[in-house]
């Protein structure tokens, strides 16, 4: 049984790197034919974006942004230049966010993060995401199918009916959150049903602690994380080594400092910033709004491809402070400012009845100039006061927090 689903997960990361910049250009050609692109990218030059730092330069879209968007140019934002009927099916999330369904073969790139839990062409799989408006049925489904895979698509909840199909079909796989697999074990166990076919799984929409893992395992089945979303699809996934998340192949992921679209320094937490080379509806610099961090060198798995920790929290931290509300771009904003400090976070408390906010920044040496003009920077860019405690370098944690709302 081969270990890898392609070649494509194994070959030179330059290799990988120069690939995806030099189908870069075309592809921003054929996204900036869009209006809203048009738009943003207005005075880009397609043919000179050719590496990490010159995509650093373009806008980040935020995900945030997407339902005001849609709603002022439906369906999509004016960021799609194909027609609705073009797709093959046609969804929405909450917001609404509004998205479309390619025609190709595994149009959510998500059969090799089912090859990397083990699943294989021929089995059986019970998919229990849901098939109603949004996508995440059809994410796993399609990607199931591309595998070679049977899929029963049972969608989530009615767990008696849910039995008769695992004990008619045997599936050896399942697909879902990691929360309903536990329910369909515990209420399987308690009823007397036979659920023992399903030796693997690849769950996703939920949490899925190492104590739940062990559990799983324990059970007879082998479960595997993903991370994607409604608009990208399969972004990442957990491979047999247990070492983080191997980004999907044909995405260009960034981390980025919350608040902006600067790429972070090595290791550092960051905000999730995705360009995918689909022309039939691209996106570029899609900030996701979730943090994680880089992990260095390659997966003992042999797939070479960019690792990350997984899923550890969200970046968007805006906070309201003596009802105004301050927001991490303005604390990158002060850091813009003061290029001599490391880490920044501001830290919001009561006094009392009265917020109050503190500014902990990393700084090599510390004075009172320092601090003063950096309070300075604080009033000017929140239009609050606030105190400023310069720590020492590396003082501040690594998690991506620039906002610590304590109240």
């Amino acid at each position: 049984m081969t270990e890898h689903y392609d070649a494509l997960e194994t070959r030179d990361p330059a290799d990988r790197e120069a690939a995806l910049f030099a189908r870069l250009p075309e592809l921003l050609h054929k996204a900036m034919e869009a209006p809203a692109y048009a738009e943003r990218l207005k005075g880009t030059d397609p043919a000179s974006v050719t590496s990490r730092a010159a995509l650093a330069r373009l806008p980040v879209l935020r995900k945030s942004e997407l339902p005001a968007l849609h709603k002022a140019a439906p369906p999509f934002g004016g960021f799609v230049t194909e027609r609705p009927g073009s797709f093959a099916r046609l969804f929405t999330s909450p917001g609404p966010i509004f998205e479309p369904e390619g025609r190709q073969a595994d149009p959510w790139r998500g059969a090799r993060a089912l090859f990397a839990a083990g699943f294989r062409p021929g089995d059986v799989v019970l998919n229990t995401f849901s098939y109603h408006l949004t996508p995440g049925g059809f994410i796993f489904d399609a990607s199931a199918r591309a595998l070679g895979c049977a899929v029963i698509p049972a969608g989530p909840g009615n767990t008696e009916q849910q039995f008769e199909l695992i004990e008619a079909y045997r599936p050896i796989g399942y697909s879902g959150t990691p929360d309903f697999l536990k329910i369909l074990l515990d209420t399987a166990a308690n009823a007397g049903r036979d659920v023992s076919s399903i030796k693997r799984a690849l769950v996703s929409g939920a949490a899925f602690p190492k104590s739940l893992q062990e559990e799983m395992k324990s059970r007879g089945i082998e479960a595997y994380q993903a991370f994607g979303t409604a608009d990208l699809g399969m972004i990442a996934f957990e491979t047999a080594s247990r070492e983080g998340m191997t980004v999907n192949e044909d995405l260009i992921m960034e981390i980025v400092k919350p608040g902006t679209g600067d790429p972070v320094a090595a290791g550092d937490v960051g905000e999730i910033v995705v360009t995918s080379l689909d022309p039939h509806h691209p996106w570029i610099r899609l900030a996701l709004g979730d943090l994680t961090a880089a992990l260095p060198g390659n997966s003992p798995c042999g797939r070479t491809n960019m690792r990350i920790k997984g899923w550890m929290g969200r970046a968007d931290q805006t906070t309201k402070v003596k009802g105004m509300f301050v927001r991490p771009e303005q604390i990158a904003e002060i850091g813009k400012r003061h290029p001599e400090l490391g880490r920044l976070r501001l830290v919001v408390t009561r006094a009392g009845e009265t917020d109050l906010m503190t500014l902990k920044a990393e700084a090599a040496s510390a004075g009172d100039p320092l601090r003063d003009t950096v309070a300075a920077s604080l009033r000017a860019v929140t239009k609050l006061g606030g105190n400023v405690e310069l720590v020492g370098t590396g003082a501040l944690p690594n998690d991506g927090k620039v906002i610590a709302d304590e109240r």
